[in-house]
């Protein structure tokens, strides 16, 4: 069936979206380790060949696959089904260099509360507390089989972000809500 003259209309104006807020990749849907690694593959490729700083395609990319299995864990550990267990991920590059990394996904309201929580008390760290919080937390022993969300890796986006993380929540029905995360390198 061929699309209706709605759909091209549609897809043009998401297309001049798109393009006027500098998106590079827009996801959304469920996640595999496949895709992710694909996505991710073909994210670092592009950044590595639009800018000279290998350093942040690496960090674009590390960020971009810690946000993502993270959604992709969380989703499997709560055997969410679809739409629930899908993720949405949107990557854009601003007009000074740097690159927006934004994820989100469905999340029981009482831990999204906690990662909003946790959020904000890295987002009040300099480079160095949260270099010392990161050494720590390394440290610290590894508990079999305990869930560790929101831990080292959070830590390690915040590190390699060029500015304080932000997030949000937005209320769903049924006890869940929605999860935002935003990095910036």
């Amino acid at each position: 069936m061929a699309p209706s003259l709605t759909t091209h209309r549609s897809l043009a104006s998401l297309r001049e979206f798109f393009s006027a807020e500098r998106i590079l990749i827009c996801f959304n849907g469920p996640t595999s380790r496949t895709l992710i690694s694909e996505i991710g593959v073909a994210l670092k490729e592009h950044i590595e060949s639009s800018t000279d700083s290998l350093s942040a395609a690496m960090d674009v990319f590390s960020v971009y696959i810690e946000m993502s299995q993270n959604i992709r864990h969380y989703a499997a550990s709560m055997a969410y089904v679809e739409p629930d267990a899908t993720a949405t991920v949107v990557i854009a590059e601003t007009h000074d260099g740097h690159y927006v990394v934004s994820a989100g996904n469905v999340v029981q309201q009482s831990d999204g509360q906690a990662l909003v929580h946790r959020i904000s008390a890295l987002a009040l760290m300099d480079k160095s507390q949260l270099k010392t919080l990161y050494k720590e937390q390394l440290r610290q022993p590894r508990v079999e089989g305990a869930s560790t969300g929101a831990g080292l890796g959070l830590i390690d986006v915040a590190r390699k972000s060029s500015s304080p993380l932000q997030c949000s929540l937005d209320a769903l029905d049924a006890g869940k809500a929605f999860f935002t995360i935003r990095a910036t390198i």
